[in-house]
């Protein structure tokens, strides 16, 4: 098991974010965190990042707690943008090789250049398409062993959504995990190996996506909506 929730619980001040979180994260699988917009998943990202300290409850990496180790193995991209405006696309690798012993500068131009950036592009000047894009290539860029990817299609035009989604299965198959979170569900459907529901801080349904289709005789889009309708 690469990464373990047992009775996650995080609150801020009334609000209950996450709220009994039990969850194992299996290695080289994809799993497809779905929800609404505060429903709780980026909070339990960014717990496993190790920026966000639980209440209670308990998350592993690889069965130690989620600290400086962990954070050298796990690659996460946050919805909030992470460069500055003054850089260009080339400075954002520099930034990116500086944190991040594992961050592959040559990946990184091969993405660079696959999502139609240019080097010298300044970040400041991207529109909020090409600007996840950014974002995309520089977490991917990284020989992560989980790759955690908070709404990745968000900004992102139809026709390049594709062109992410192959991306992001290169990745996995080199043995990674990669977990997205993500409302859009049709567009993930077709590559997940597990579904996990996350409804008001809690998990309303989990399980390999196959089975879940089969044993409901229903998409995972249909389980969505009577989930969430």
């Amino acid at each position: 098991m690469i990464l373990q929730c047992n009775d996650l619980v995080k609150k801020y001040l009334n609000k209950t974010a996450v709220n009994g979180i039990s969850l194992d994260i299996e290695k080289g699988r994809i799993y497809a965190l779905l929800g609404p917009n505060g429903s709780g998943k980026t909070t339990l990202m960014k717990i496993a990042a190790g920026l966000v300290k639980p209440s209670s409850g308990t998350i592993t990496y690889k069965g130690n707690p989620i600290g400086v180790e962990s954070k050298k193995r796990v690659a996460y991209m946050s919805t909030e943008p992470f460069f500055y405006n003054y850089m260009t696309v080339q400075d954002a690798g520099k930034y990116y090789q500086d944190f991040f012993e594992d961050f592959d500068a040559k990946r990184y131009e091969e993405l660079i250049d696959r999502m139609e950036l240019g080097m010298k592009d300044k970040a400041k000047t991207l529109s909020s398409g090409l600007a996840a894009k950014l974002k995309i290539a520089a977490t991917l860029a990284r020989k992560a062993e989980l790759y955690m990817l908070d709404e990745p299609l968000n900004g992102i035009d139809i026709i390049a959504r594709e062109k992410i989604i192959t991306t992001i299965l290169e990745v996995a198959r080199e043995d990674a995990t990669i977990l997205i979170s993500s409302h859009l569900v049709d567009e993930l459907e077709k590559i997940i190996d597990n579904a996990v529901f996350i409804k008001n801080g809690s998990v309303a349904l989990n399980g390999d996506a196959e089975d879940l289709r089969v044993g409901r005789g229903k998409s995972i889009v249909e389980i969505y909506k009577e989930i969430y309708a």
